[in-house]
């Protein structure tokens, strides 16, 4: 699978390393392409996973605010719920970026 903005990929992995929450795809963070992601301040916590980390997405000369987060301190529960652990994990904003099956 692959997350791209144009001919840019954000992130590659194999389909069976990617985990699947509410919609969202999350990505092993060393699936991630270095450099793509710039921190921001954007707070959020959800109520079963914690609290989130966002990032802005960086491709060339295109910035795409608060497009991936990730969960790096995930609650417990959450991993029970899960089944597997994603602490660290990056999901994108699939209106804003193309993912690949």
């Amino acid at each position: 699978m692959k997350v791209l903005i144009g001919d840019t990929v954000l992130a590659e992995a194999a389909n069976d390393t990617v985990v699947r929450i509410e919609g969202n795809a999350y990505w092993p963070p060393g699936s991630v392409t270095a450099g793509v992601l710039r921190d921001s301040p954007t707070p959020y916590a959800c109520p079963w996973k914690g609290r989130a980390k966002y990032y802005d997405v960086v491709a060339g000369e295109t910035v795409l605010r608060d497009v991936a987060w990730s969960y790096p301190d995930l609650k417990k529960s959450a991993v029970t719920r899960v089944g597997r652990d994603f602490s660290g994990y990056v999901a994108f904003d699939a209106r804003e970026v193309t993912i690949e099956n």
